[in-house]
Order: structure tokens, then C-alpha cells, then sequence
């Protein structure tokens, strides 16, 4: 795992991060993945709430991603939140 001093925003949203942060394979390591990117907890949650495994291992570039209506929303939704927001997430699928 990469260290968390070297990673100064998050992968999904952009924001800071803030003391908690979280590392997604954007390929899955189920499906053989092994780089990782720093992501918010609630970034991370709403990713895995949206798409399964197959979906990311086919299309989880982050261009891919923020193309996703439900992404998009969501992003520019948590944009004004702080680094350390956290809320329920609903289950995009």
C-alpha cells in the first residue's frame, strides 16, 4: 500500500483528503488489479455501491466513472463537503 503522506487528494472527487483515506484498485484485484489510488471512505463507498467488479474491471477508468450520471451527481453533490464528510450511501445498482 502506498504511504498516505504521498497522497494529497482524492482520486474520485478531487477534494483534500482528510485523516481517513481509503486505496481502490481501479481494476479490481479480484480481477488481477494491483495499482491502487487514495480515495475518500464515502468516494469509496459510493464507487462500490454503483458498480460491481466485472462493471470496474471492464470500465473503471476515472473518466469512465465521472461519465456515469450517478457518479457525476454525486461529485459535484460532495464537492463542498469537507475532507472528513461522512453520510449513509444508497445503493446505485
Amino acid at each position: 500500500m502506498p504511504d498516505e503522506s504521498d497522497a494529497a487528494e482524492c482520486w474520485l472527487c478531487s477534494r483534500p483528503l482528510g485523516r481517513r483515506i481509503q486505496w481502490h484498485h481501479p481494476l479490481p484485484k479480484a480481477k488481477g488489479g494491483r495499482e491502487t489510488v487514495p480515495v475518500h471512505p464515502i468516494c469509496h463507498r459510493r464507487i462500490h455501491a454503483s458498480f460491481t467488479n466485472a462493471e470496474l474491471a471492464r470500465n473503471g477508468a476515472r473518466e469512465a466513472l465521472l461519465a456515469d450520471p450517478v457518479i457525476a451527481k454525486f461529485v459535484s453533490w460532495v464537492a463542498s463537503k469537507p475532507p472528513d464528510f461522512h453520510a449513509p450511501t444508497r445503493s446505485g445498482r
